[in-house]
Parts: C-alpha cells; sequence; structure tokens
C-alpha cells in the first residue's frame, strides 16, 4: 500500500507535467516556425522481490521471479520535426523554409541562434532584422530607395533601385542544419541555440548540396501543431490523472481500515 502511494505520485507528476506541454503546444498554435514537443516516459527502478533467474532448488530456477515497479518518470521532450503548414502573406520580407534548416539570426551577446519563423522586417538601416530586432547573419541590407526586394530560392537576395534596368544583388542568406536538431537548447522568441547534443552547424546554399531546404518568398511557416491530436493528448492526460489519483484514494482507505482493526 505504501508502495502504490509513492507510486501512483509519480504517475500524477509526470501527467502534470504532460498537461503542462500541451498547454505550451496548444498556446503556440498560431506562433510562426513553431516546433511542438512531445514527452516521452521512462518506467522507474524495480524492486526485486525474487530475482528472475534466481535458484529454486539445486536443480531449478525461478522463471519469472517477482518485480515491483515503483512508478514513472519524464524522461525527454522530444521536438517534432515535421513541416508546418505555409500561409501565403504576400510580404516580400516574409520567407519559409521549405524542407530542413534554420535562418541565422544574431543576437545581442553575438551568439548565433536558429529560428524557422522567417517574419523579418528592416530596421533604420536597411538591415534584415526579426521582431525582435536582431539582424541576420550574414548581414543583408536593403538600400532605401529599393523598389522591390527579391529573394530567390536558392536565398539571394536582390533589388530594383530607381534608373536600373537590372535586379542587383545584395546579399545571399544562408542556412543552417544540425546532425541532431531535436538537440537544439529552446530558448524562447522563436529561437534555438545550438549545444553539444545538436552537434556543430552546417552551414551552406539554400537547395543546396548539404540537405537543405529552399526559400519561398511571401509565405510564412506556421506552427506544426496538430490541434486534434494535442486535445486527445490532454484527455489521455487527464484520465492518467484522475486513475492514478483513485489509486492514492483506494490506497488510503485500505490503510484506514487497518487503522480501525485497533479500536
Amino acid at each position: 500500500m505504501f508502495r502504490a502511494l509513492y507510486t501512483a505520485a509519480t504517475g500524477m507528476m509526470a501527467q502534470q507535467l504532460n498537461l503542462d506541454n500541451v498547454a505550451n503546444n496548444l498556446s503556440n498554435s498560431s506562433t510562426a516556425g513553431f516546433r511542438s514537443r512531445r514527452l516521452q516516459f521512462q518506467d522507474l527502478i524495480y524492486q526485486n522481490l525474487v530475482m528472475p533467474g534466481a535458484a529454486a532448488t539445486q536443480s531449478t530456477t525461478v522463471p519469472a521471479g517477482l518485480q515491483v515497479g515503483l512508478g514513472t518518470r519524464t524522461a525527454a521532450s522530444e521536438v517534432i520535426q515535421t513541416q508546418g503548414d505555409f500561409d501565403n502573406t504576400g510580404n516580400p520580407l516574409d520567407l519559409a523554409i521549405q524542407g530542413a534548416g534554420f535562418f541565422q539570426v544574431k543576437m545581442p551577446d553575438g551568439q548565433i541562434a536558429y529560428t524557422r519563423a522567417g517574419m523579418f522586417h528592416l530596421d533604420n538601416q536597411g538591415n534584415m532584422v526579426t521582431a525582435d530586432g536582431n539582424p541576420l547573419d550574414p548581414q543583408i541590407t536593403i538600400p532605401a530607395d529599393a523598389l522591390s526586394i527579391t529573394v530567390g530560392t536558392d536565398g539571394t537576395v536582390s533589388v530594383t533601385q530607381p534608373g536600373q534596368t537590372q535586379a542587383q544583388q545584395v546579399g545571399a542568406i544562408q542556412l543552417a542544419n544540425f546532425q541532431n536538431p531535436g538537440g537544439l537548447n529552446s530558448v524562447g522568441q522563436n529561437m534555438f541555440l545550438q549545444t553539444t547534443a545538436s552537434g556543430d552547424p552546417i552551414v551552406g546554399t539554400p537547395g543546396g548540396a548539404d540537405g537543405l531546404g529552399t526559400l519561398q518568398q511571401g509565405v510564412l511557416e506556421q506552427s506544426n501543431v496538430n490541434i486534434v491530436q494535442e486535445f486527445i493528448q490532454m484527455i489521455v492526460a487527464q484520465r492518467s490523472y484522475e486513475a492514478n489519483s483513485r489509486v492514492i484514494t483506494a490506497a488510503d482507505q485500505m490503510l484506514q481500515q487497518l487503522n480501525n482493526l485497533s479500536h
């Protein structure tokens, strides 16, 4: 009974964290470039009352043994890397990656962060920046008199200016990818940071030989959150939480009966 109390408590804590994850996914269902997460669980250690394979007699062994599990724990939160839906905005500074890869953004502390959110703007110097004012890396600067901006599928950025008949190239956007994108560190603001688990970035031209995706101008990649799946997961987490709470109630009633034996 005492085992049941603590074991069921681990299940309740795991499902509470599961619901927290569902809430975060749902709250970011409209966040451009957001990657949903899915929790992974592991069973805890087992108490071996009778070890499987232990000697029953001099000539026989116990075939199954007697092991009692002590609950569950959350092992990891897996980042789902499926492509989100595309929204055709028509804004020339909205970019989406068709395939693998991340935009590179230079943070105020000098670090390079990575994002799938392609909502870019121009600052007062004409640099392409994120909504927080952090510039792309390498930096792309648009002339103040540019009449139009064109971003090719290979990341080439060109502008047309007054009095010119041909577009002028002003820079090229490069993408980065990782051996293990799920090992990136989420730091908010649609940004990821490199870790030892993700490996070093593989930087290259969009659509090039490194397996990087191509760029689509005037398009935004939306969140890859599956609303229906998240609601199902929410119901499963709620019912699992209720089931574990019933185990605690049952164990408490059994302990109460033991206490009443003394009266």
